[in-house]
């Protein structure tokens, strides 16, 4: 069972992607780790909660990739688990970055309440859905879910966040707010379009979608969006503390 768990079938594109979505996401928790001490202190934050997000889904990838080698099947949990840590995380993001031109704890509270309630109906959705996928059950708690994501959407691109970066007056603020508005806008699609891939699920049921290799593509999206989230808040940072080293 131990060389089972540590061996990497080189025909296994699924296991492949999680150990490079492990490797990746831990390599990029220790470099904004280490970049804190390169930005003024008021972007410093922005690069812990960076940090935290992509060490959190390294330690899931770990598990994962061990779970995954030892039963071939989906560690839906596992990730599930992930994502509610790191999900909120990333939409707190958006309020340290905005936070400047008066975004409030309130605006904060509500995109995180929004994102566990998209993830928690999601994974009641997944998990507890009846042997052999009832459809009505997919389709109920996907919709569900899909309202936390619209809130969170709609807030990015014209609500709450995407006004007050625009009130801030900042073009470096409102260009990485808006990078990370379409990181949400196509960034997370490929998670419904997963989610719907499942037994029972629209994909799954009229097109035949299979769920068997949903995990290669929920890997590469992972990765993508988290570090890709880190890379944004980094250049903003950097930008903006040389900016104000200038000026000094």
């Amino acid at each position: 069972m131990f060389l089972n768990i540590l061996t990497i079938p080189k025909d296994d594109p699924v296991a492949f992607t999680f150990f490079t979505g492990y490797m990746a996401m831990m390599a990029a928790s220790v470099f904004f780790f280490f970049e804190r001490s390169r930005v003024s202190k008021k972007w410093q934050l922005s690069l812990l909660v960076s940090g935290l997000i992509t060490f959190i889904a390294a330690v899931h990838y770990y598990y994962m990739r061990d779970y995954y080698l030892a039963t071939g099947e989906n560690p839906t949990a596992l990730r599930y688990i992930d994502w509610t840590l790191t999900v909120p995380l990333m939409c707190v993001e958006f309020y340290l970055l905005t936070k400047a031109a008066g975004a409030s704890k309130s605006l904060m509270w509500k995109l995180i309440i929004a994102s566990v309630w998209m993830l928690v109906f999601g994974y009641i959705g997944e998990a507890f859905n009846p042997e052999g996928g009832s459809t009505s059950h997919s389709v109920m708690y996907g919709i569900l879910s899909t309202l936390g994501y619209i809130y969170i959407l709609f807030s990015a691109w014209k609500g709450e966040v995407a006004q007050l970066a625009e009130k801030s007056n900042n073009p470096a603020i409102k260009k990485s707010v808006r990078i990370l508005a379409w990181f949400v806008l196509v960034g997370w699609a490929i998670y419904p379009i997963g989610y719907m891939c499942m037994p029972g699920g629209w994909l799954n049921t009229s097109l035949g979608w299979s769920s068997a290799n949903v995990d290669l593509f929920y890997n590469i999206a992972d990765a993508i969006n988290k570090i890709g989230f880190g890379l944004v808040v980094y250049g903003l940072a950097i930008s903006q503390s040389n900016l104000e080293t200038e000026k000094a």
